[in-house]
């Protein structure tokens, strides 16, 4: 069984590494700005995190050689790159039955797609699954257990993928058919993520945490069942999981952001002292955009725009929030 892994970033190399055993060949496709000769000669990367890749690994830069006869390919690359590199596949022969695994979070701008649509547009006839949960990856390869689940329309496909990407006392998979729910919980919860690093820099403790995980969880909520989300999933582990993980941990990229603009520094420079991408950033316009779209309020969503893209200060944000008109606390059904 061979494994192709199309993104050499951090999640990448780590899905990589953590799959060892499971499959009897494994290839990682990058850029040549991906590998330089020392990662290529060890098989080993220390920025931005540290990773062993096992000896056995081909690291290519040809995209045909990574998914030839490859019955699962791993899309691992950023939410920009994610349309581009499945054309780079089609035009490198991808075959039918090749199954797609999306392992990457977020949602395309402009068109305000998930990436299993974007997917499916430029590769439509390859079934495709999502793979999501709460997986912090220096936590990962660490071997720190965890579990995820992994969605697709057809459940035997799940079934299937779910034999591979299952690791004894380490990974443990769930299988969903929800698509939509396990993709749009794992993408929003990253907006939310830089709400809660935010809150932690401004130290307002642990009570503004619980109200900002609790309220931003009810915005993903809403936006999720009007595109058609079962509720249930978002209460699960690539929903509810991803955002407790995510929001409470330095580990995490897009906490980092909303932290460090907590202590007032500007968008440009967070990206750049972090070296990778943090996918709630752009994530933050596209739930603004969708929301409007849908004809909802997402405060806290915007709360985030404002702060990313139009730099407004930490006092305005703070009152833009906790000023709203006063209104009654919405509840859903779990059931759909």
């Amino acid at each position: 069984m061979k494994l192709a892994v199309l993104g050499a970033g951090s999640w990448g190399l780590t899905l990589a590494s953590m799959l060892e055993n499971n499959f009897d060949d494994i290839y990682v496709w990058g850029r040549k700005e991906d590998f330089t000769p020392e990662f290529i000669e060890t098989k080993k990367k220390t920025y931005p995190i540290e990773v062993q890749l096992p000896m056995k690994t081909v690291l290519t830069q040809d995209m045909k050689e990574a998914i030839t006869d490859a019955e699962i390919i791993l899309l691992v690359v950023s939410t920009a790159g994610t349309r581009p590199v499945c054309e780079l596949a089609k035009n490198a022969g991808i075959k039918p039955e090749q199954i797609i695994v999306n392992a990457s979070k977020g949602i395309e701008l402009p068109s305000l797609k998930t990436l299993s649509k974007v997917i499916a547009e430029v590769l439509p006839d390859n079934p495709v699954a999502v793979l999501s949960g709460p997986t912090l990856a220096v936590e990962v390869l660490k071997g720190l257990p965890t579990a995820a689940s992994i969605a697709c329309k057809d459940l035997k496909t799940a079934e299937f993928l779910q034999q591979y990407f299952n690791v004894p006392n380490r990974f443990r998979i769930y299988t969903n058919t929800d698509v939509t729910g396990v993709e749009l919980g794992g993408s929003l919860k990253n907006v939310v993520a830089i709400a809660s690093g935010f809150v932690d820099a401004m130290q307002f403790g642990c009570n503004s945490r619980g109200a900002i995980l609790t309220r931003g969880f009810a915005e993903i909520v809403r936006v999720g069942l009007a595109l058609g989300a079962n509720p249930s999933t978002l209460y699960g582990l690539s929903g509810m999981g991803d955002l407790i993980a995510t929001c409470s941990s330095p580990l995490s990229r897009n906490y980092q952001v909303g932290y460090r603009l907590g202590q007032g520094k500007k968008i440009d420079e967070i990206l750049e002292e972090l070296g990778a991408i943090a996918e709630g950033v752009k994530t933050s316009k596209a739930l603004c955009e969708l929301a409007k779209k849908l004809g909802m309020e997402t405060p806290l969503s915007e709360a985030v725009y404002n702060a990313v893209y139009l730099n407004m200060s930490r006092e305005e944000l703070i009152t833009s929030l906790m000023n709203r008109k006063v209104k009654q606390e919405e509840s859903y059904s779990l059931k759909r």
